[in-house]
């Protein structure tokens, strides 16, 4: 395997959810500008147009609301009869309703898990016998610190994040004898929609920043690398993992 070919995900068909904004956008974008066909899947159709319209590459996308689980599989076949069979796919659409453990309410719990947890899985199952018959694919999940770490007011997203990393496991042991590998990145503070309570907080931002071994928060950028990593060859062997993109945070 030559070096130069080891992350080329060029002519490679992506669906990623949540791509309206923040790490969903910042990952079709990063894909899109390294040569793949990106198809950009959320529910906010102005953003998804400005993003097609500005970002450099191949993309389209497909307005839909995933957190309905009846409707994901006809939405996966509609959106495969417009584009092909996807090759890799991102779930990134997620939420986190903020809500104190004494405070949960079951509309805000029943939201959580369905977005964050029943969604990537549904996605998965739906677009997973193409991936089959080409003996090849790429799954990527979306976890969090919440994964491992117990944040404030996050008791229903930590709990569907902490299942996204069993999800993760579980899958690649399903899948990943067809060629299709499952990982999960869990990203430390970065700053997006569902993250500006946090930023709003200057003296919360400060102190997550000096919790990292770098000394800094995350940029969108720093998640292109490992992304690129886990939808490439260079992950041939590697699956069924979770990948802190933190600076350090959990070292610590």
């Amino acid at each position: 395997m030559k070096n130069e070919n080891l992350f080329d995900v060029s002519k490679k068909i992506v669906f990623i959810t949540g791509a309206s904004s923040g790490i969903g956008q910042s990952a079709a974008t990063c894909l899109a500008k390294n040569g793949a066909k990106v198809v950009g899947i959320a529910r906010r159709e102005d953003k998804l147009k400005h993003w097609c319209e500005t970002c450099e590459g191949e993309t389209s996308y497909y307005l839909a609301d995933v957190s309905k689980r009846k409707n994901i599989k006809n939405i996966v076949l509609d959106i495969i009869d417009k584009e092909g069979e996807p090759d890799i796919l991102v779930n990134a659409a997620g939420i986190n309703t903020r809500e104190h453990a004494d405070d949960v309410t079951l509309e805000g719990w029943d939201k959580t898990l369905d977005l964050n947890l029943s969604t990537p899985f549904f996605m998965a199952q739906s677009v997973i016998e193409g991936m089959k018959k080409k003996n090849w694919g790429r799954i990527i999940n979306y976890a969090s610190l919440a994964s491992r770490r117990a944040l404030p007011s996050s008791i229903s997203y930590g709990a569907s994040k902490g299942g996204i990393e069993q999800l993760t496991r579980a899958m690649a042991e399903a899948w990943s004898k067809y060629g299709i590998n499952t990982n999960a990145i869990a990203p430390g503070f970065f700053p997006t929609e569902l993250t500006v309570p946090v930023f709003n907080d200057t003296e919360r931002t400060k102190r997550n920043a000096q919790q990292t071994c770098i000394g800094r928060n995350g940029k969108l950028e720093d998640l292109d690398g490992p992304l690129l990593f886990l939808c490439s060859r260079s992950s041939d062997y590697v699956t069924g993992q979770l990948l802190f993109v933190d600076g350090g945070f959990t070292a610590k």
